[in-house]
């Protein structure tokens, strides 16, 4: 589930792709049942006709043995699933019936994904340093000031806790934990408040367990948002989305290992 490739010049005028050179895409539209609001997704290049397609790359071999028996995939090609839901958005591109320079919803915001979520939340946090130079943090470096406006955070989080949504976050930390770490348990009684149910790991705990090398959120054991942070702890605003079934079930399995292992907020204390 990435972004469409821009058309790359060819020989004849026309992309790598097969698509036309165009300066920019028109968005036709997408299935409104994605649980992650980005795919799958039909686009249109101006002026050509030509029509360009976001979906999930078909693997499964009983599948594609059954498109074999009635055409051949190039190496340069693939197989594309498209839900019933697009056939509207595939003949308003086919007819022309769009409106021009329209655009899509772009990538979808917490606030998006948590509003689509029906039954569950988990974020895992791995790192012992996010941004060092939050104000807050190093307000509490100098006083220990534990103040931290929650507010918009409760009341986000809170309303889908009380739509019945379980929210679960995990924090894998080194021991003796990080001054980040420190601040981090100290204004935990937001997330708290928020109705998260909070865990700590001890990382010495969870050694021999596995774990996806990236922080992410899982949204209803269907969707994981991925999320990169820089060296030094800061977000570079990256993110990957995954919702291939098959990838997503081992990450289940690996948090629930990491959950039960993990200490209840009211019961830990940073060492």
């Amino acid at each position: 589930m990435t972004d469409s490739p821009r058309p790359q010049d060819g020989p004849d005028g026309s992309g790598a792709d097969g698509a036309r050179q165009a300066t920019d895409l028109d968005f036709v539209g997408m299935d409104g049942d994605s649980p992650s609001n980005k795919c799958p997704a039909v686009l249109a290049v101006p002026g050509t006709g030509d029509l360009l397609q976001v979906g999930r790359k078909i693997t499964d071999p009983d599948t594609l043995a059954m498109i074999g028996r009635h055409t051949d995939i190039a190496d340069d090609e693939v197989a594309i699933w498209t839900p019933a839901n697009l056939k509207p958005a595939l003949l308003e591109a086919l007819s022309g019936n769009y409106a021009p320079e329209q655009t899509g919803p772009g990538e979808p915001s917490f606030e998006d994904l948590l509003a689509a979520t029906v039954r569950s939340v988990v974020h895992l946090e791995a790192r012992d340093t996010y941004d060092p130079t939050s104000p807050e943090f190093l307000k509490w470096q100098q006083d220990g000031d534990t103040a931290y406006d929650w507010d918009s955070w409760v009341a986000l989080v809170g309303a889908a806790v009380d739509r019945g949504v379980r929210f679960r976050r995990l924090r894998i930390v080194s021991e003796p934990v990080s001054d980040y770490i420190r601040w981090e348990h100290a204004i935990s009684y937001g997330n708290v408040r928020a109705g998260e149910e909070l865990r700590w790991l001890p990382r010495h705990l969870a050694f021999d367990l596995p774990h996806p090398v990236a922080d992410f959120f899982l949204w209803d054991q269907r969707l994981i948002a991925y999320n990169f942070t820089a060296g030094n702890g800061v977000d570079t605003g990256r993110m990957e989305y995954v919702a291939d079934p098959r990838r997503i079930v081992p990450v289940v399995g690996m948090f629930e290992m990491l959950w039960e292992r993990g200490v209840p907020h009211s019961d830990y204390t940073p060492s």
